[in-house]
């Protein structure tokens, strides 16, 4: 039987999901009672209208949020993004290190780190500094043997007290993309699913929300 999982957070008015940056604001541009006067009786709309950065939710961030000539949201191959084959690592500790994945084939693969961080998520908790992280080395070897893209369920892929973001510079310095803010990573097996995680095409920008999701 096959299931879909579904690894993304929602996005809800005002939330918060990166210590520092505004939560989204989310309106009508148009009302359902205001739609009625512009159509026929008993026939109305809404439409929605959002305000938010980049960095909301469960999102992918491509080459371009790290460096100036990287690939942007647009210039994603779509092939690194939905219908990949992909793997959970569980972490052994805060700091995951390359001996996580060295009996791994990665290469063009999803591989998702398993640190169960996600249960703190709209806590208090969840921006602590102390969030388990890839180390530099870990984020080298997955760069190196051709991950597809590489995504994690804790409030950062890096150690946020490192301002050089190594695992950010190696990823997204290789062109494989990241997805940071996943849940639910404890209902998917260690490998035999698909990975489905692709962002909308937006020009000039390198990072946005996704529908994150796993077929079983």
């Amino acid at each position: 039987m096959r299931r879909i999982i579904d690894l993304s957070h929602q996005v809800e008015h005002g939330m918060t999901t990166y210590p520092g940056l505004p939560g989204p604001v989310i309106s009508d541009h148009l009302s359902r009672s205001a739609s009625r006067d512009r159509f026929a009786p008993g026939t109305e709309f809404q439409i929605g209208a959002i305000t938010m950065v980049a960095n909301t939710g469960t999102y992918l961030d491509a080459p371009f949020h790290r460096f100036a000539t990287g690939a942007d949201l647009a210039g994603l191959d779509l092939s690194r993004l939905v219908d990949l084959d992909g793997v959970v690592v569980d972490a052994p500790g805060r700091a995951v290190g390359p001996s996580a994945f060295a009996d791994l084939d990665v290469t063009g693969r999803a591989v998702l780190v398993r640190t169960g961080w996600d249960r703190h998520w709209r806590t208090p908790r969840y921006a602590d500094p102390e969030h388990p992280f890839l180390t530099a080395a870990a984020a080298a070897l997955l760069a190196s043997r051709g991950a597809a893209v590489v995504g994690v369920d804790t409030v950062n892929i890096d150690d946020m007290a490192d301002a050089t973001r190594p695992a950010h510079t190696a990823l997204l310095g290789a062109g494989v993309p990241i997805v940071e803010h996943l849940r639910g990573l404890d209902q998917l097996p260690p490998d035999g699913f698909r990975f489905h995680a692709a962002p909308v095409a937006v020009v000039g920008m390198g990072t946005f929300p996704v529908r994150a999701y796993a077929v079983v």
